[in-house]
């Protein structure tokens, strides 16, 4: 047998060999090192298409394979956001720009089994409010967004990643008047003055555990801002008259910081919020029992 046979024969063995070899321990590792680190997909082909960034509606259409990012149980969208979605961010604002009345509708999702970190009524509109945010950091206009939060069983997440978890629809708001839009503006604020968010506080009070109706109260808050340029928050500390009046003046101001840092932490521009004192000057209950004192300990938040 000639040395020229021989050489491809042994090339063939090696070839043969590699490929009896290759599924034995090759690809075992390599199943293995994708088992460490799971990509569920949710079985709902419509939840795991909103995983990809659209900005759809009224002769405007823009995708890519990406979309915004959160922590499980936060709020907040990852940074940095990446470069196709800021793309098509730049393009709706140019389209915007031509067309005043379009409104952009933002819904954001959360797993009913996280926890809700924020101020808002759900999860979800929390993380709708954060991408409101991030679009009017790049020169939008408040009042031209929508938003709105849905609760889900299942959905994409991977190592503690929530990915795509907003949607966008883009709406046209044909029969909106300006004398409509400032009456409903007149409306939601006579209903936030009428019946303001009130926060109790006991001794060294470092958290705050809103309701159901307190956290609606917060949304209405920052829906009015959004829409009413001039519109500011108050937001007003008290004491009880236990000690010092001075002192109660800095107590009462520390109470209404920290309400103010609280609204500034779930997404409402710290610009919009001002907070001041009343000290024990101005109680609501009897300051002779500890139940009066309790309800004098508080700080009041509502529009100025």
């Amino acid at each position: 047998m000639s040395k020229q046979t021989l050489y491809i024969l042994g090339i063939l063995a090696t070839i043969i060999l590699g490929a009896i070899l290759y599924p034995k321990f090759c690809c075992k590792d390599c199943c293995e090192a994708k088992a460490e680190n799971p990509v569920p997909i949710s079985k709902n082909n419509e939840i795991g298409s909103s995983a990809i960034f659209k900005l759809t509606g009224n002769d405007f259409d823009y995708s890519c394979n990406d979309n915004f990012r959160f922590l499980s149980n936060g709020f907040n969208n990852i940074q940095p956001v990446s470069d196709s979605i800021n793309s098509g961010i730049d393009l709706l604002k140019r389209f915007f720009d031509k067309q005043t009345n379009e409104k952009l509708l933002i819904t954001g999702y959360a797993l009913n089994t996280e926890k809700n970190t924020s101020a808002f009524p759900n999860l979800g509109m929390a993380r709708a409010n954060d991408v409101k945010n991030y679009f009017v950091s790049k020169g939008f206009v408040a009042n031209r967004f929508e938003t709105s939060g849905e609760l889900r069983e299942e959905w994409k997440v991977s190592n503690d990643t929530v990915y795509g978890a907003v949607s966008f629809t883009i709406k046209h708001n044909e029969n909106a008047t300006a004398s409509n839009t400032t009456e409903d503006w007149n409306a939601l604020k006579e209903k936030i003055t009428a019946n303001p968010l009130v926060l109790y506080f006991n001794t060294n009070q470092t958290e705050i555990s809103l309701t159901s109706e307190e956290r609606q109260k917060i949304a209405d808050l920052s829906r009015y801002l959004d829409n009413v340029p001039s519109a500011k928050i108050s937001c007003t500390g008290h004491s009880d008259s236990s000690g010092n009046r001075d002192v109660n003046i800095k107590l009462g101001q520390k109470r209404a910081d920290f309400a103010k840092n609280y609204l500034a932490k779930n997404g409402i521009s710290s610009d919009k919020i001002e907070s001041s004192s009343k000290g024990q000057d101005e109680p609501i209950a009897d300051n002779r029992t500890a139940e009066g004192k309790s309800k004098n300990r508080r700080t009041v938040i509502t529009l100025k």
